[in-house]
């Protein structure tokens, strides 16, 4: 419900001005960007913890590999929320 008052808001001040177009456009995609984010961690977090279930004595490497992978994800995610809002407030 707020998400299509947003986009109707957003489509509203994008009719009137091309700013308005591109503040709609850094908007959707920072949250694309937190969305596939999300996405791609679960999938990390299930593979490993699958791979945990298989290999019990591998735990540790698995768990250390399974917090960089997160960590790299996070961080072109973070780029990607930070380039979006950038373009909503420039």
């Amino acid at each position: 419900m707020a998400l299509s008052t947003v986009l109707m808001q957003a489509a509203a001040e994008a009719a009137n001005n091309v700013s308005g177009l591109a503040k709609a456009g850094g908007a959707i995609g920072a949250g694309i960007a937190a969305i596939a984010a999300g996405i791609g961690v679960g999938n990390i977090g299930k593979s490993a913890l699958e791979s945990i279930a298989r290999q019990p004595e591998a735990a540790n490497d698995i768990r250390a590999n399974m917090i960089l992978a997160a960590a790299l994800v996070e961080g072109v995610a973070l780029f990607g929320v930070i380039a979006g809002l950038l373009a909503v407030v420039m």
